[in-house]
């Protein structure tokens, strides 16, 4: 049995407490509410269910992870790098359609494997998203938003929680953009996947990485997620 937490003050277990199989459950129940959200971030949990369950909390044991020195591009995305350099392919936006983002990688997920960016945690990050935690990266050809991706930023650290491609290489775009900006030194990719070890990303023990991000957490050097911070920076 996985521990059920108190609705009202939910204090979550020792991220040790996790169970093995499935990997990383480690309790269930509680809120999604922002300040919830906010503490299970910070100590490496976060939430992850169907619309059938009741709330699940999970840490995996090892967890994934993308930094910018490991970030690996290939020879196409570097060539869609130069033209987003010279203006030639696609607008770049932070944190001006949240709400359309999280909804396009709702859908996209239903349609190939069943969601679960269930309604209540789609008001949920949206609720992150109003209180500064939660941030967006759109990609736009003309007027449409053609991919993208979220996730949540503490410090230097940007806990990725999903993203979304409607062309070619779009969410690819926006997540080595999100890396070359230089504001955060650890994207946290959750479970692995081989897209995701395509771009660089490697597993590390659950250990490792929550000590590698405590002091990231309020690192006081990191800036803003900012349209023009993200375009500047395109290499």
């Amino acid at each position: 049995m996985i521990p059920w937490l108190d609705n009202l003050n939910p204090e979550f277990p020792p991220v040790e407490h996790a169970l093995k199989e499935p990997d990383g459950l480690l309790c269930a129940g509680g809120n999604l509410s922002v300040d919830t959200l906010a503490s299970a971030y910070r100590q490496g949990i976060f939430p992850w269910f169907s619309d059938d369950q009741p709330i699940l909390w999970w840490s995996p044991d090892p967890r994934m992870i993308l930094t910018p020195e490991t970030l690996r591009i290939s020879k196409s995305m570097r060539k869609l790098l130069r033209q987003q350099r010279n203006g030639e392919r696609f607008r770049l936006t932070a944190n001006q359609s949240f709400a359309e983002v999280i909804q396009a990688c709702a859908e996209i997920r239903k349609k190939h494997e069943g969601t679960w960016i269930t309604e209540d945690m789609q008001s949920a990050y949206i609720d992150l998203y109003k209180a500064g935690y939660a941030h967006s990266i759109e990609v736009w050809s003309d007027d449409s938003l053609v991919g993208g991706l979220y996730g949540v930023a503490m410090g230097r650290v940007f806990f990725g929680e999903s993203m979304f491609s409607r062309e070619s290489n779009t969410s690819k775009l926006a997540l080595i953009v999100l890396l070359q900006t230089a504001l955060f030194d650890v994207v946290d990719c959750q479970v692995h996947t081989h897209h995701l070890e395509s771009l660089g990303a490697q597993l590390v023990s659950r250990k490792s990485f929550i000590e590698r991000i405590q002091p990231l957490l309020t690192s006081t050097s990191a800036g803003a997620l900012t349209t023009d911070s993200l375009c500047s920076k395109i290499l």
